[in-house]
């Protein structure tokens, strides 16, 4: 049933009212995202230097020291796995990415014979492991937009404490890296134990990469005498903490940065979109003025030819 002007027009109405609010969180997606990758910018000369010495202290200790957070457990029978995603929706796939991520990976180490002990940071991640019927044994909340240091610790001293106390035998995280306003890419990282940790791994690839130059002069001269005080084995107890804590603040601002560019882009495209169904609305009321006009003229036709015969 072809719809009247008026109901096409309130539609329109509707719809342009949309097109605000999208432009506007867009607006304030644009800047909340310019001030999250200030603060990636800021927190990597720091993190990049925790990592590098606690690989170097790891490698100075020889055996690693026997200290309940660095020790390998016997046997893997159970594994934490972190989801990070945020506390909001409206921001694409972009907490649906990591969701499936994180499930597809607890399925993989289920048919192992390993069993998943799942952990959320933001609400999306906990609804979402709660409605599949996978309960996460803590979930972190309402910091998603600005996380601090604070948060990245409440959160590294209960994985360390799973750890220690048996509860996991091993920790991995899953997160939007944040690449550019327009790509996210999920990542998927080993934390502990700290022999098997892939954060580590890849900070030393990322570091020959940046400057091969520096790389090549390093391993072609005489290497570097480094004295420790207090012995490696104790300045390596006191890095794995700050290790583990500097690599969930990268992550929650990794993921920060992502869900602000998501939704950014989310909101664009449905304004774009809004813009586009106005057009099409238009015309439709234009050509129900049109099939209006044309009636009244058919009618005032009529009712001449009635009077004139």
């Amino acid at each position: 049933m072809p719809q009247s002007q008026r109901d096409v027009r309130n539609r329109i109405g509707a719809v342009k009212n949309i097109q605000k609010i999208t432009r506007a969180m867009e607006m304030v997606a644009a800047a909340r995202l310019r001030r999250a990758e200030q603060r990636i910018e800021a927190l990597r000369p720091y993190a990049n230097a925790i990592r590098r010495m606690t690989r170097q202290a790891a490698e100075a200790a020889g055996k690693v020291p026997r200290l309940p957070i660095l020790e390998e457990h016997d046997q893997v029978s159970k594994v934490g796995l972190l989801l990070i995603a945020g506390d909001r929706g409206l921001a694409g796939a972009f907490n649906s990415n990591v969701v499936r991520a994180g499930v597809a990976a607890g399925r993989e180490h289920d048919s192992e014979g390993r069993s998943p002990v799942y952990f959320a940071s933001g609400r999306r991640p906990a609804t979402s492991l709660t409605f599949r019927g996978l309960e996460p044994a803590e979930s972190f909340t309402g910091f998603t937009d600005r996380p601090s240091y604070a948060d990245a610790r409440s959160i590294a001293e209960r994985l360390m404490a799973a750890y220690i106390d048996g509860e996991v035998d091993r920790v991995e995280i899953f997160y939007n890296g944040y690449v550019s306003p327009v790509t996210q890419v999920v990542r998927r990282e080993t934390l502990l134990p700290l022999q098997q940790a892939t954060v580590l791994e890849e900070e030393e690839e990322s570091e020959g990469s940046d400057d091969d130059h520096d790389s090549s002069e390093r391993d072609s001269g005489p290497g570097a005498l480094v004295e420790y005080e207090p012995d490696p084995e104790e300045i390596l107890k006191r890095l794995v903490p700050d290790y583990v804590e500097i690599s969930i603040y990268r992550a929650l601002l990794e993921s920060t940065a992502s869900e602000h560019g998501a939704r950014m882009t989310a909101m664009r495209n449905a304004s774009d979109n809004a813009g586009e169904l106005i057009q099409t609305l238009t015309l439709e009321m234009n050509r129900a003025r049109q099939a209006e006009i044309t009636q009244e003229i058919l009618e005032v036709v009529a009712g001449a030819e009635g009077l004139s015969g």
